[in-house]
């Protein structure tokens, strides 16, 4: 590069550097010493984390980003994100005093709960790291679409301690980006050599570097600060520069804490007899020497600078950035100082140390001057960064969706004919679909929406077998306009993919209606990345199929259980269960209007569907639908003074039909109740719950309403192809007995007769259930 950086802009940064280190550092101990503890619990943070990252952020935030570029700040290093907005002004001091206190501002950066720009919600490491680069390859894609502009792309950077690449999440993104030859993506590594424990292994850190090129990746290792390379060109400096490269992890760590004469002696010791070791040493006193070798390249404000500006093209870049965890403070390089705090005497040190006086912790420029906290200010104001566009986009159109036509049918199979229709008709809202799969494409019925829309390749890609004339149903041509993202089988990935999707308007300011399926049993296998996704609000559809004992001959492996119970637990995500393509066509309308609603009403849907086809049943009317959407709905109405019920979700319907048929003519009025969503019952039942303890009304919910069309005491079969607990609960809506039928126990291989019977999910059990129910009354 010519020339180097402004020497105002360096002495600018460094300043901000501190800066950031005493707000952080200020804001916990705050929290723990400071503010009154009703529970005598630690509220925790981390000084240490903090200050090994605060001079990266500084030069990342004041002087190298730019608006368009999104960054997903490590976990730890929370509070620098905080005190970066306190001095943009878009932090309030109130947030910073309330540091993990209810309402305040959060443990680790949140894009919902935090009210500061957070691009990418962080707190389960290692995620925040993938999803940056799922992120790179959505920008690709909006731009490839014509939906951003290619002046407005911008840089995908994670901040990560380097605890972080030992996350198997990592490499499973590492392999699937350079898949899609990824661009415009930066991870930085905090290189403290500590983790939460100890410190961490020199081993392997030192393949890193063949990992990421491999990859695709540049490599930047930023090891020495401008300090030490000056010391490295004197007499005896390259001997001390391979004695540094050498030195352990531990030992370095170790060093650092215990200071300048620790340093001196243990030089001298392994060095001191080497040709102008002794004179070079002793040209630094204690103080001085400590500062040398902790000089390293994450804490040099020119050296970052640099480096940040000889990767401005769009090729992925890791920087290693050799650190001191804690540096600057008391712990510095203490093995114990991940969630070690300063006590008031050692805050109160390093605030006189900055010259802050007592009462004026909280002010930005505290301790500056007046005419130095003045022109830092205006420095602030100028950065690249003061100020922020603001992006949203409106609402897609959602039409209305049909139900594939056909006596027989299974869910899984209507869903891709829902899809190809929908490609086919040309509608607005087919144009922001984007599918993706974990190389299940073909076995979740994607295949012909592929076929009609194409994989999305930056670059062409030919179907070989097609330009052959070799037969096949998947016509598979990839370029720019595709709308099929492929992706590997690793459903972590696909969670991270669906969630960047999902966060395309937040982001990039236009809107997305992202579409992921996966095989149910296998939900569980990327649980954390779907946790993550909807933990900062991305709006995706997760088609889940095949679910459930249903599929008989796959065995258990391939059978879900406890699925019901995921979908039923997770916020932000609601389930539906169809048993019928109507049910499933309204639902796949829901989920389109649902995703695009703004919070806290909309959110991310998923459907659990089937590959087992059913007899489609005849509808009279249009009634049912309003409560399918809320959850249940009488496919049977009973009558008023009706004993008992059949309650089910999903494929098992035709078993609690032929139930009902066999009881009815003994039991006329018998209510057959289809579970739609048993997420959305639970959930209305708790509302009205926890209401009464609220100011809102406690309006009765959708299941009480249903379930009093029964008579009083009336007992409940429950019956789903998963796990029993996800209805069985029902019972207490309003104290009735549930003979609870489900799956509790893996599945094993099968044809649907031996399976039903032996897992007692077929007709004779439900109508043994109900008879024992009767018995007990």
């Amino acid at each position: 590069m010519s020339g180097g950086p402004d020497s105002g802009a360096i002495e600018s940064l460094v300043t901000l550097d501190a800066r950031l280190r005493w707000l952080s550092a200020w804001t916990i101990h705050n929290a723990n010493h400071l503010r009154p503890s009703r529970d005598g619990l630690k509220v925790g943070g981390h000084q240490a984390s903090c200050a090994s990252i605060s001079t990266i952020m500084a030069v990342l935030y004041f002087h190298a980003l730019r608006p368009q570029d999104k960054v997903a700040v490590k976990p730890h290093a929370g509070p620098v994100l905080h005190a970066i907005q306190y001095l943009y002004g878009r932090q309030e001091r109130d947030q910073l005093e309330r540091f993990r206190g209810m309402g305040g501002a959060q443990s680790y950066p949140s894009r919902t709960k935090d009210r500061i720009p957070v691009d990418f919600s962080t707190g389960s490491v290692g995620l925040g790291v993938a999803i940056t680069a799922f992120a790179s390859l959505v920008q690709d894609y909006l731009i490839a679409h014509g939906r951003l502009g290619a002046d407005q792309t911008g840089r995908m950077v994670a901040l990560m301690g380097d605890a972080e690449l030992d996350e198997g999440n990592i490499y499973e993104c590492l392999i699937e980006a350079y898949k899609h030859d990824i661009r415009n993506c930066w991870w930085i590594v905090d290189y403290n050599r500590q983790s939460l424990d100890h410190t961490t292994a020199d081993r392997m850190f030192n393949r890193f570097d063949d990992i990421f090129r491999t990859c695709g990746w540049r490599v930047i290792t930023l090891k020495h600060g401008k300090m030490q390379l000056a010391a490295f060109a004197r007499p005896g400096g390259k001997a001390l520069e391979q004695w540094i490269d050498a030195c352990p992890n531990a030992d370095y760590a170790a060093l650092t804490y215990q200071g300048g004469a620790a340093w001196r002696k243990r030089i001298l010791a392994d060095i001191g007899a080497m040709p102008d070791i002794a004179a070079l040493l002793d040209s630094y006193d204690d103080p001085a020497l400590s500062t040398l070798m902790t000089n390293l390249g994450g804490h040099c404000v020119e050296t970052l600078m640099e480096a940040f500006a000889d990767a401005a093209d769009d090729r992925p870049t890791m920087f290693i950035a050799y650190t001191i965890k804690g540096y600057g403070l008391p712990f510095a390089g203490h093995k114990d100082n991940h969630a070690g705090l300063m006590n008031p005497t050692q805050i109160g040190d390093l605030r006189t140390s900055l010259g802050i006086a007592e009462g004026d912790e909280w002010s930005p420029y505290g301790g500056l001057g007046h005419n130095a906290a003045k022109a830092l200010e205006a420095f602030v104001a100028t950065a690249p960064l003061a100020a922020l566009p603001s992006v949203q986009a409106d609402a897609v159109a959602v039409p209305a969706i049909a139900a594939p036509q056909g006596a027989e049918q299974s869910t899984q199979a209507a869903f891709g004919r829902i899809l190809l229709e929908l490609a086919k008709a040309g509608h607005p809202i087919a144009d922001r679909i984007v599918t993706t799969s974990p190389d299940v494409t073909v076995s979740t019925n994607l295949g012909a929406f592929v076929n009609q829309r194409g994989l999305f390749r930056r670059q062409e890609l030919a179907d070989v077998f097609h330009a052959a004339k070799i037969p096949s149903p998947q016509k598979w041509v990839g370029h720019g306009a595709g709308q099929h993202i492929e992706l590997g089988i690793a459903e972590n990935n696909l969670f991270l993919m669906l969630a960047a999707l999902g966060l395309a308007e937040p982001l990039f300011g236009t809107r997305l209606i992202p579409v992921g399926t996966v095989y149910d049993p296998f939900i569980a296998r990327g649980l954390d990345a779907l946790n993550y996704g909807c933990y900062q609000d991305a709006r995706f559809l997760l088609v889940a199929t095949p679910s459930g004992l249903t599929l008989g001959p796959e065995g258990g492996a391939h059978q879900s259980i406890n699925s019901p119970l995921i979908g039923m637990g997770q916020p932000g995500l609601t389930y539906f269960e169809p048993a019928y393509v109507d049910e499933l066509a309204l639902m796949m309308e829901h989920a389109f209007h649902h995703l695009q609603a703004p919070a806290p009403e909309g959110g991310s849907v998923y459907l659990r569907l089937s590959t087992r086809a059913l007899t489609q049943i005849e509808r009279t009317d249009d009634d049912w639908q309003v409560d399918a959407v809320k959850g249940a709905y009488w496919l049977r109405r009973p009558q008023a003074d009706a004993q008992v019920a059949i309650l089910f979700t999903g494929a098992i319907a035709p078993e609690a039909i032929a139930a009902w048929e066999s009881m009815s003519e003994d039991l006329p009025g018998l209510g057959l109740l289809n579970v739609t969503s048993p997420d959305l019952l639970h959930r209305g039942w708790s509302a009205r719950r926890s209401a009464r303890w609220g100011s809102r009304e406690a309006t009765p919910s959708h299941i009480e309403r249903l379930l009093r069309d029964l008579a009083p005491g009336a007992g409940l079969v429950t019956i789903i192809d998963g796990s029993p607990s996800a209805l069985s609960w029902i019972g207490g809506v309003l104290g009735q007995r549930v003979s609870p039928l489900g799956i509790d126990r893996f599945g094993q291989t099968g044809d649907l007769p031996d399976l039903y019977r032996t897992y007692r999910l077929d007709p004779d059990a439900i109508v043994e259930a109900a008879a024992e129910l009767l018995l007990d009354a």
